[in-house]
């Protein structure tokens, strides 16, 4: 759908959040045009940051949480630098500590519910590395069953199970391991 007056794209957010079949919308802008501002209105602005970690082998550690395949990611606290709380989010989440933090990598956008409100969260994405001989041990107390390192073989079964959202990141995860 194009959008192109400040109507079409309530009636988009509209769609996007009342439609279970619709999984998302590209909403593309040259800076900060007014109908971004518009679209970014309804929103809690939440900033947060999230690690793509490596093992030697190139494979991609990632964590189970609320029945789908997720990477680690959380808010940046007030006053935490962005690189920092990807860090922070990566050790907490996975019960790791050894970490190398190499790149920062991408940005992503997505919107949720929480306590019936809507959100609107730019994750900052870095790339990483560690080592796959160190325990790993899920956070669970942010809802995460699972933690583990996850090959190349295994990628369209994460794709499969993830949020739209995560796509792209996981796309540039195999180009940085092929």
């Amino acid at each position: 759908m194009r959008v192109d007056h400040e109507s079409e794209i309530q009636a988009a957010v509209q769609l996007l959040t009342h439609n279970e079949g619709i999984k998302g919308i590209h909403l593309f802008s040259a800076g900060e045009q007014p109908l971004w501002k518009l679209f970014k209105e309804g929103y809690i602005r939440v900033k947060a940051a999230g690690g793509v970690v490596l093992d030697e082998q190139g494979r991609l550690l990632a964590i189970r949480r609320l029945g789908k395949w997720d990477l680690p990611k959380g808010k940046v606290e007030k006053g935490e630098a962005i690189d920092a709380a990807a860090l922070r989010e990566v050790q907490e989440e996975c019960g790791i500590q050894e970490l190398q933090l190499l790149d920062p990598l991408m940005s992503t956008w997505h919107t949720y519910v929480r306590n019936g409100k809507q959100h609107l969260k730019r994750t900052e994405w870095f790339l990483m590395r560690s080592s796959s001989k160190e325990a790993l041990v899920p956070q669970v107390e942010e809802d995460i069953e699972e933690v583990r390192w996850v090959g190349l073989d295994e990628a369209e079964l994460i794709k499969e199970d993830t949020y739209p959202s995560l796509l792209p990141v996981l796309v540039a995860w195999e180009a940085s391991v092929r």
